[in-house]
């Protein structure tokens, strides 16, 4: 019953706002602290630590993620989609 209510309170608030709804949802989503993130990366594992704010990356805090992608890889990338997080607007939908 409360998963069923709480599908209807989701339906009902996509409807009525749909960009406020997704926020608000993405917001929800967060890593819980404590997970370890791992991407090789030209032959290198990169390992980072989800923090209660920010993250973790050789022995230094960080903010964002895209920040560690941007150290690891040399280039800007989101870090979300870097560590795969986050799909690609191109794939996404098709599995």
């Amino acid at each position: 019953q409360e998963v069923k209510r709480r599908l209807r309170e989701l339906a009902d608030s996509f409807k009525s706002e749909p960009k406020r709804a997704s926020a608000k949802l993405a917001a929800q989503f967060r890593i819980k602290p404590g997970t370890r993130l791992i991407r090789q990366w030209q032959g290198e594992t990169h390992h980072v630590t989800v923090c209660d704010q920010g993250f973790e990356y050789n022995g230094q805090k960080y903010s964002s993620l895209s920040e560690i992608a941007r150290l690891i890889t040399g280039t800007r990338w989101s870090g979300p989609l870097f560590f795969g997080i986050k799909q690609n607007q191109k794939h996404r939908g098709h599995r």
